[in-house]
């Protein structure tokens, strides 16, 4: 499974502005994911897929789309990309993305807690799990384990 990453557009079947209806409707299609709590009207549905051990969790405002997280999945074997730029965001290395995309162009924002931006996309990628992910010699983790696209950042 694939999943891209669109900024200013969303991710996968997920588009910014769509209505929570049609965001039940792409998750009940052909998405691969279960919502797993979702308030009558949500300011967010969270959305897990078992096989992967992976969740993504849609953002409303006004009841339109505005945000779209991704978190990494847990199972290392997951036949699963999320692409950014036609990168894969969750098993390229971070100091490489880092480096790939900047060499494509784009302004990347870091800061002491954790978290680059991509301010121009609107894209958050992060370090930000106490899961076991894989790690270097440091113990520091490898890959990013968090996006955030949003319609604003």
């Amino acid at each position: 499974m694939d999943a891209e990453i669109r900024p200013h557009v969303g991710v996968g079947p997920f588009r910014f502005g769509m209505s929570v209806e049609e965001a039940r409707a792409a998750v009940a299609g052909r998405c691969p994911f279960r919502t797993v709590s979702c308030d009558e009207e949500p300011g967010q549905i969270v959305l897990r897929q078992d096989d992967f051990e992976m969740d993504v969790v849609l953002g409303f405002t006004k009841g339109a789309l505005s945000g779209v997280e991704l978190v990494r999945f847990r199972n290392e074997d997951a036949d699963v990309r999320v692409l950014l730029d036609g990168l894969d965001v969750f098993r390229t290395p971070s100091e490489d993305l880092f480096q790939q995309l900047a060499e494509r162009g784009h302004t990347i924002e870091e800061n002491d807690l954790g978290f680059d931006v991509l301010p121009e996309l609107k894209v958050i990628l992060a370090n930000r799990s106490s899961h076991e992910y894989p790690v270097d010699e440091e113990g520091d983790p490898l890959s990013y384990d968090y996006v955030l696209v949003a319609d604003q950042i």
